[in-house]
């Protein structure tokens, strides 16, 4: 894998002035580390070029048909599953520590957030409400979400705003010097120093599945 696609400081740089408060600069490419032949997945690098998470190896069938997801440190342990709620009309999903296995073993599901369009009607700029657990989880009552996100990621232009109103996250293409952009699968995610990058990427990974 060519090194232009590692973090640089010429996002930092060239950043609207919204993210120039994002330190984190990582890069998030989509396309699985196993690189298998038909293979759909996500590799992420931090801001030394490093691996840190990854998605292997789940095909883009219909939401019926899917399993969790799962996102996973350098090695291939689990950190995160994340399950679409089949029947939501707001394209629903959950997100739980570990995976099914892991939760099996301790006999219950430990969720951690769920995700879903603020409305039924689908478009290609819906916002997401992000809910954490305990705070209602978006079954449909007056609770404000904890995250919204906002933009187009077919695009790779989206914010991660917290309740409050202030970019906690965002991502935009990749430039590898300021006039030349990479190809979509290969784009910039920058974060505020102080958020979990895995519960960021958990919400990316979910983003690629709704939008």
């Amino acid at each position: 894998m060519s090194s232009k696609i590692y973090p640089s400081e010429i996002q930092v740089k060239d950043g609207e002035e919204q993210t120039k408060k994002l330190v984190k600069a990582w890069t998030v490419w989509k396309k699985s580390s196993m690189s298998f032949v038909g293979s759909d997945g996500f590799s992420v690098y931090d801001e030394d070029g490093k691996l840190a998470f990854r998605v292997d190896n789940y095909s883009r069938k219909n939401k019926f048909l899917i399993g969790e997801l799962l996102l996973m440190d350098p090695i291939g342990r689990p950190l995160l599953s994340l399950r679409p709620q089949i029947m939501s009309m707001y394209d629903q999903w959950k997100g739980y520590k570990g995976s099914d296995g892991d939760n099996l073993k301790k006999k219950s599901k430990s969720q951690l957030f769920s995700m879903r369009r603020r409305s039924f009607v689908h478009n290609r700029n819906d916002l997401l409400e992000v809910f954490m657990s305990g705070d209602g989880g978006g079954g449909g009552g007056a609770t404000v979400a904890d995250f919204t996100i906002e933009g187009c990621f077919k695009k790779r232009c989206c914010k991660i705003r917290a309740r409050e109103g202030q970019v906690l996250a965002s991502i935009s293409p990749k430039k590898v010097s300021p006039s030349m952009v990479l190809d979509k699968d290969v784009f910039s995610l920058f974060m505020e120093e102080e958020v979990s990058p895995d519960l960021i990427m958990a919400f990316i990974v979910i983003m690629d599945r709704i939008w």
